[in-house]
């Protein structure tokens, strides 16, 4: 007699991040429900579960009361616009979210006894005075500026979620993600990795904010979910950093990109965004122990895996 299956819930599951952790989570042996309200995700990504006896999807709005049958082990709150073009479009949607949305989560966790693990981000850090950033850096974050509903809302899920796990003994876990990158991203989140690969592959010249000399780590998607499952099974309970040390500047990124994608075209610079972060690189020496996680894809497997998706995607969609 086989033993029944543990469940998962993953908000966010049609998203670029959510999409991935299901297919994990469903790898591990999980029986998996999916919510989304579609805003930034796509049921695109998760067509492939289509017919999957383990898999169930629900499109709901997460600020509105969960409530599921049956037991739930873990709960993985991902639901949340993750890219500038998103959260300035839709502020109060993005601060509602990652408070209303976290405090439902945080309550079905509660009253199903589930592990809950939360999607913070490096935004928490700001434009950071420190670098590179530990997890014991409080940040550089201007709370009334375009980035504040993003940056401000992942730092109340990260206090509510403490909150929870103080008063109530809730088992809580919190990520803290770098810049991500892989296959399934949206072309048009704004983000600088589908940005360039699309403006390469389409033949338009590659935008720089400012002379570029800001720098970003980026993280291959199948390297992060492997840390996040990973923190997932831990009994850490403060945010982890998860991302790929390897900081490049966005005109060495611009670069790589029309190397990779054998393109020759010129490269514009435009204003800087306000509150744009200056650097970013984490600090990952705690998931390294505490896990024994850290990166495996190089940039360029990475980046190349990543334009395959974007050439295929763009020939479907052309």
């Amino acid at each position: 007699m086989s033993l029944k299956k543990k469940t998962a819930v993953v908000t966010g599951a049609a998203g670029f991040l959510g999409s991935h952790l299901t297919d994990l989570l469903l790898a591990e042996g999980y029986r998996v429900v999916g919510i989304d309200n579609l805003v930034t995700g796509n049921l695109r990504n998760i067509e492939h579960l289509a017919g999957n006896t383990d898999y169930e999807f629900i499109n709901h709005d997460v600020t509105k009361f969960i409530d599921l049958p049956g037991e739930v082990h873990l709960i993985f709150h991902f639901a949340s616009p993750a890219s500038p073009i998103d959260y300035l479009k839709i502020p109060i949607q993005t601060l509602k979210v990652s408070s209303l949305g976290t405090h439902n989560a945080l309550g079905l966790a509660k009253a199903k006894g589930a592990t809950f693990l939360i999607a913070s981000t490096s935004e928490c850090y700001g434009d950071p005075l420190e670098h590179p950033q530990k997890e014991t850096y409080w940040g550089n974050v201007n709370p009334i500026g375009p980035r504040g509903c993003y940056d401000e809302a992942k730092r109340f899920a990260e206090a509510i979620t403490m909150a929870y796990h103080r008063v109530h003994g809730l088992d809580t876990k919190i990520v803290r993600i770098f810049n991500t990158y892989g296959p399934r991203m949206r072309l048009d989140d704004g983000r600088v990795v589908p940005a360039f690969i699309g403006q390469a592959l389409e033949g338009r010249p590659l935008t720089v904010f400012g002379n570029g000399a800001q720098t970003r780590s980026f993280c291959f998607v199948s390297d992060l979910i492997a840390g996040i499952y990973k923190l997932s099974q831990s009994n850490y309970h403060e945010p982890v950093n998860i991302g790929n040390p390897t900081e490049m500047t966005i005109l060495q990124f611009a670069e790589a990109i029309l190397r990779i994608t054998g393109s020759d075209l010129p490269i514009v610079n435009k204003d800087l965004p306000q509150d744009d972060p200056k650097v970013r690189q984490p600090d990952i020496t705690l998931a390294r122990k505490l896990l024994g996680w850290e990166p495996k894809v190089s940039f360029e497997d990475g980046i190349t895996q990543t334009v395959a998706y974007f050439r295929d995607f763009l020939r479907i969609k052309g």
